[in-house]
């Protein structure tokens, strides 16, 4: 275009602008929301597809390692410990080489304090939305905050009888109105030896409850608590015939007529002697005073070589259906609130092992027992079970 083309066109333009009102400049385009990024994803897990787990015996459902090895692809390695002192001796020592392992309350408070457990990350597990409050809220004496345990299963410390064996050991003598007098009291025990006693042989299962019928503290840290507990089982001491560390098989084989044990594993007696028709016919009590509510927990070691795996299997325990597994097939209840509906019926609406609100009132709740209280009631146990 030529200089003189252009200068009357522009003057033109000026002409026409002049004559307008004047506007506002049109607003600017909004900007365009930003794009929200995709949420990152959860980082790999690099473990090796292994899972080393110690826990008690006779104390998973069957199938529960199989189906969790076959969706995962991660491979089970699973042991057994016979009493809280042996796995304590292994977290000490230190090394264990196990992932997840399920200490009781009366002993984790101390494996948390000396740095012996792993902080749960909860954001792995999402399922502990699963667990119900007022369980946990119990848990919490011993974890506050819930954040290094959580239950695999509970259940109490209590007496039962094969029916038929006491009867005719007692005679004309009728049942005590307190269930503990069968397992404490030299009247009824100098009775029963007949058809045998059997006590959980470990000084954390028999001296609480010596204590808690004696109306002390069942985890006293006074020495001279655990002394007078001593004191009354030494007379009763020669009416017991088994310290017990396999109790289902003993009283569902009929080797004892009364145990001091825990309640799951004597409704598993209760139901293998109804399978193998040997009449054995074996009842739980529920002391009048109240049976030693326990809580058996799953948890993380502080050295364990597959962490995330464990939470892994922990999210997956939690499920509901999973949860009731173990329920169904050990008559042992979980935290799991979400699993009750799918317990079968006769075992959730039986009182010894879902313990009814006046009964769960007289539980008495663990606490922590110090190394020097385990220590002490150690030393009264094998005084205990030495003399005769």
């Amino acid at each position: 275009m030529k200089k003189q083309t252009l200068v009357v066109a522009l003057s033109a333009l000026m002409l026409a602008a002049c004559g307008k009102k004047e506007e506002a400049p049109a607003a600017a385009a909004p900007a365009p929301a930003p794009v929200a990024s995709a949420p990152a994803a959860p980082p790999a897990n690099t473990e090796e597809k292994v899972l080393n787990v110690y826990n008690w015996p006779d104390y998973i459902a069957a199938d529960m390692v199989a189906n969790f090895e076959k969706e995962t692809g991660i491979k089970v390695n699973y042991q057994t410990f016979e009493n809280n002192e042996g796995l304590q001796a292994k977290l000490v020592a230190g090394n264990s080489g196990f992932d997840i392992v399920v200490p009781g309350a009366v002993f984790a408070k101390s494996q948390i304090d000396a740095g012996l457990l792993m902080k749960l990350d909860k954001s792995k597990i999402p399922n502990l939305a699963n667990l119900d409050p007022t369980i946990m809220a119990k848990v919490a004496n011993v974890d506050p905050g819930n954040d290094y345990i959580f239950p695999w299963a509970w259940s109490y410390t209590t007496v039962a009888i094969n029916k038929a064996k006491v009867a005719k050991a007692l005679g004309s003598t009728p049942l005590p109105d307190n269930a503990w007098d069968l397992v404490f009291n030299p009247t009824y025990t100098a009775k029963l030896k007949s058809c045998g006693i059997a006590y959980l042989d470990s000084p954390t299962e028999v001296i609480p409850p010596a204590l808690h019928y004696l109306d002390k503290n069942p985890y006293s840290a006074d020495a001279a608590d655990h002394k007078a507990a001593g004191a009354m089982l030494a007379k009763v001491r020669k009416d017991i015939r088994l310290f017990s560390s396999t109790m289902i098989d003993d009283m569902a084989g009929g080797k004892a007529c009364v145990a001091l044990g825990w309640a799951g594993d004597l409704n598993i007696a209760k139901a293998r002697a109804a399978e193998n028709k040997n009449g054995n016919d074996i009842e739980v009590l529920l002391p009048k005073n109240g049976g030693l509510i326990f809580f058996d927990n799953l948890a993380i070691p502080k050295d364990a070589q597959h962490p995330n795996n464990a939470m892994i299997f922990m999210d997956y325990f939690l499920r509901p259906e999973v949860s009731a597994s173990l329920t169904n097939e050990l008559s042992y209840p979980t935290a799991n609130k979400a699993s009750v509906d799918k317990v079968k019926p006769e075992l959730a609406g039986d009182k010894t092992i879902f313990v009814d609100a006046d009964n769960m009132a007289k539980m008495v709740s663990p606490t922590s027992l110090s190394n020097e209280t385990r220590e002490s009631m150690s030393n009264v146990y094998t005084l205990f079970k030495k003399s005769k």
